[in-house]
């Protein structure tokens, strides 16, 4: 007599259920981190070609979006001196680096060791990476996710995108941000127009903008300033910046 063919049963559990979710969970952090990675390649890519509107840090302000100073310009309408200021100022190694200035970095853990104060070592294009994406702070998960961004960056645009998209988001006082509204704030002029000193001006104040100004510079500025542009001059004299296209 012919044996009846056993039916499967409906709603059959798995046999080891905990497996089973566990493959579940990785998979979804899987597609997650995949979304993830191709969300954050293809935005850095448009941003080579188009200029962002606002940045995360300037969503993070106390001042509201649309009270802050901040007109976008192209390359071609800032003054060359502005490029040869943050240069001078924030990143020497701008053109030869990949992002990360190990030897900026090496320097300042050995005068941290020495017994000065722990200073940063963060590049323009970590600086961008920040302003651009993330939210201020030090722990490990965001400078791994600033270092990724920086990478993307360094990666996907030529350092004269890199410089002006720098030029454009940077805070230069409160509420204002790139070198066109500071320009017109504090000079009365575009950021075409800018010489060498109120380049050198408006440079000094980018590690603490909240805290030095431009229109009342303390002693602390105005020797940052000078300091500036005599690196200016020294960079130029050994054509430092004849690799920058501006």
């Amino acid at each position: 007599m012919a044996r009846r063919a056993r039916r499967p049963r409906k709603n059959a559990k798995p046999k080891h259920p905990a497996r089973f979710v566990v493959r579940r969970i990785l998979a979804t952090l899987a597609a997650l981190a995949i979304a993830g990675v191709l969300a954050s390649v293809g935005a850095v890519a448009l941003l080579r070609y188009v200029d962002p509107p606002v940045t995360a840090m300037m969503l993070q302000q106390q001042i509201p979006v649309r009270s802050q100073a901040h007109v976008w310009v192209g390359r071609d309408a800032i003054s060359q001196a502005a490029a040869h200021a943050v240069i001078a100022a924030e990143d020497q190694r701008f053109l030869a680096h990949n992002g990360f200035d190990f030897q900026s970095i090496e320097k300042a853990v050995a005068a941290y060791r020495a017994g000065g104060r722990l200073r940063g070592a963060s590049t323009i294009s970590q600086q961008v990476a920040k302003n651009l994406f993330l939210w201020p702070g030090r722990s490990f998960v965001r400078k791994g996710i600033e270092a990724y961004f920086t990478l993307l960056i360094e990666s996907l645009w030529p350092k004269e995108r890199i410089l002006e998209v720098y030029l454009n988001v940077a805070e230069l006082g409160e509420g204002v941000f790139g070198v066109e509204a500071a320009a017109r704030k504090y000079f009365g002029i575009s950021a075409r127009e800018l010489d060498d000193e109120q380049a050198a001006l408006l440079a000094a104040v980018l590690p603490n903008p909240k805290r030095y100004r431009v229109d009342r510079p303390s002693d602390f500025v105005e020797g940052r300033k000078r300091r500036i542009l005599a690196q200016m001059r020294s960079l130029r004299a050994d054509g430092h910046y004849r690799e920058l296209e501006w």
